[in-house]
């Protein structure tokens, strides 16, 4: 019985280690600073994100929040917020979910994307990413798709969008 959930439950040895975005994001401090630094990183290394200004408010596995301000450069030509920025923000909320999730026995890449575009979006938007389903990265020795949800809202708590992300997981070695 010892060795069935000594086998199940992972120890430090066995524990497979954090991605390094996530590792990063844990060492920062849980505060507007650490969490400006980290969303100002984040698009510095990937650059297309930084066009929508993203601010990482909560990035934990199975979860990511991400807020986006209205500003000129994401409105459309009603100035309104660009449907393709909001689909920016759905990603970025997704790939900070999968690096927070992923564990580094694995990786991801985006194969498709849903979007569902359901009022004008006239304010500041936040894209919250959840996973659809609970993920078991130890039975993923080939690939599979994990699907992610992504719900943005504007200020006023109305969906505006509604993304389905399609992730591509294998093994990394």
């Amino acid at each position: 019985m010892s060795d069935a959930k000594s086998s199940s439950t992972p120890t430090p040895a066995t524990r497979p280690s954090l991605s390094p975005t996530y590792a990063l994001r844990r060492k920062l401090p849980d505060n507007g600073l650490g969490k400006a630094l980290f969303s100002l990183g984040m698009s510095v290394r990937v650059p297309y994100f930084g066009t929508i200004l993203p601010y990482v408010d909560e990035m934990r596995p199975g979860y990511c929040r991400v807020t986006a301000p209205k500003w000129f450069g994401v409105y459309n030509h009603i100035h309104t917020f660009h449907a393709i920025a909001a689909c920016n923000l759905a990603e970025v909320a997704m790939g900070m979910l999968m690096e927070a999730t992923t564990p580094t026995t694995h990786r991801w890449i985006p194969k498709g994307m849903t979007a569902d575009y359901l009022t004008k979006a006239t304010t500041r938007l936040s894209a919250v990413a959840t996973l659809a389903e609970p993920v078991d990265f130890a039975v993923i020795d080939s690939g599979r798709d994990v699907v992610v949800s992504i719900s943005i809202t504007d200020t006023h708590g109305v969906e505006v969008v509604h993304c389905e992300i399609t992730t591509w997981v294998t093994p990394t070695a």
